[in-house]
């Protein structure tokens, strides 16, 4: 008899995007004249940087020759990728990370699911509320949580809300965390994180020998040079963090996969013994063994990037989002609506109509105006009461949902 991994039963079955998928389908059958315009999942909608494309093109030429191909790379990524994000991303902000600390991944969604791999089950974890789904559910999936209870959250989880009283801003564990997930600029509600804070977090993962997952997937948003892009601007970070990154949503890489993990060698997990152990070399093996590198086509493509082109390129799609963020944001206030995020990070968090709950107001969009959200409801039960929109889309995409929504009575 074939056993199934059981943890898999525990996870809520009517998970969010599915769901929305589901509402979507039902709808487009009553109403198939209908257009739809989606600002709900965030997938990019411009094309690929010019430098990027050409790189890969170039690259793409060379493997068609016998000295310019390539087999198999090596699986932690190119160095001469990995030096680039070295120099770019960290170096040249102040932060001492070298480039074989830097692992190059298909995705930082990935990595952040895969990472449990070489952490213990015994871990007790904290997670922000709302929270991105995958930090949840891949330790749901790995067994380290209890069942659900009616508002969706788990048993042996430790739930630190973000809410507008809090200013989105997450309140240190109450109860000691061995894990601990953030999310700057954070996704779903927009929110950053000053250095400051990022230090108060350090302070705490130093204290109680606790290591912080940071995701900054959407650190090239951040509109103010005073915010930190990176937790390694906190120098004792390295000592206590991981960071997770990608050529996603910045330069347009969600169909083409690339991304990187940050693990310092001097940061180190423990055995059931209490014998320190090396979490870059457990990494490292882990990669070696489940992983076979990002093509060599597509990482030529990704160290395009750090080109001068390719840099103006990827300012010019952040800056295209980002208008994209402003309008929604200012055509929701201008309805009278509570709206946070949208400055620093891509995302618009916004409060829904005292009288409905998040799936409510998610029916409304779709039905009055024809237009898809995200419910906050689904991000956990601390995002009740909120819809997230994405600045993912094309110009003309997003200013006519605009003004379908003017046109519903969202009060």
């Amino acid at each position: 008899m074939v056993r199934v991994n059981s943890y898999y039963q525990t996870l809520r079955a009517g998970y969010l995007f599915p769901e929305i998928q589901r509402r979507i389908k039902a709808f487009a059958a009553q109403h198939p004249e209908a257009d739809l315009i989606r600002l709900g999942i965030g997938d990019v909608t411009e094309p690929l940087p010019a430098a990027c494309t050409d790189a890969m093109a170039t690259a793409v030429e060379a493997m068609g020759t016998r000295t310019g191909f390539h087999g198999y790379g090596p699986e932690q990524g190119y160095h001469w990728l990995r030096q680039a994000i070295a120099q770019h991303d960290y170096q040249q902000r102040g932060c001492a990370i070298e480039a074989d600390e830097i692992f190059i991944s298909d995705g930082s969604k990935c990595d952040t699911s895969n990472i449990l791999d070489i952490l213990g089950d015994d871990n007790r974890i904290a997670v922000t509320d709302p929270v991105y789904p995958v930090y949840v559910d891949s330790n749901v999936m790995a067994g380290h949580t209890g069942p659900a209870n009616d508002q969706g959250c788990y048993g042996g989880l430790q739930y630190l809300p973000l809410t507008a009283d809090n200013d989105f801003r997450a309140p240190l564990p109450a109860t000691p965390a061995d894990l601990i997930y953030l999310c700057f600029p954070n996704n779903p509600t927009g929110a950053v994180a000053t250095r400051a804070e990022l230090q108060r977090w350090v302070d705490y993962a130093r204290s109680h020998d606790a290591l912080i997952l940071f995701d900054a997937a959407y650190e090239a948003f951040i509109q103010d040079s005073e915010l930190p892009h990176s937790i390694f601007e906190v120098e004792e970070a390295r000592d206590c963090a991981i960071e997770f990154r990608s050529f996603s949503k910045k330069a347009g890489f969600t169909g083409t996969r690339c991304a990187f993990t940050v693990i310092p060698k001097t940061l180190s997990g423990h055995t059931r013994n209490g014998d320190a152990v090396s979490l870059w070399q457990l990494w490292s093996r882990r990669q070696s063994t489940k992983f076979n590198g990002v093509s060599y086509v597509v990482q030529r493509g990704a160290e395009a990037v750090y080109s001068a082109a390719g840099q103006a390129q990827v300012a010019r799609l952040v800056t295209f989002y980002m208008d994209n963020a402003a309008i929604i944001r200012q055509q929701l206030q201008r309805l009278g609506l509570a709206v946070y995020g949208g400055q620093h990070a891509p995302y618009v968090w916004v409060k829904t109509p005292a009288s409905m709950n998040s799936w409510q107001f998610f029916d409304q969009l779709l039905h009055q105006a024809h237009v898809v959200g995200t419910p906050g409801a689904g991000f956990g039960a601390a995002g009740e009461g909120y819809l997230r929109l994405s600045a993912f889309n094309s110009r003309g995409q997003v200013e006519a949902a605009m003004t379908r929504l003017a046109r519903c009575k969202l009060q």
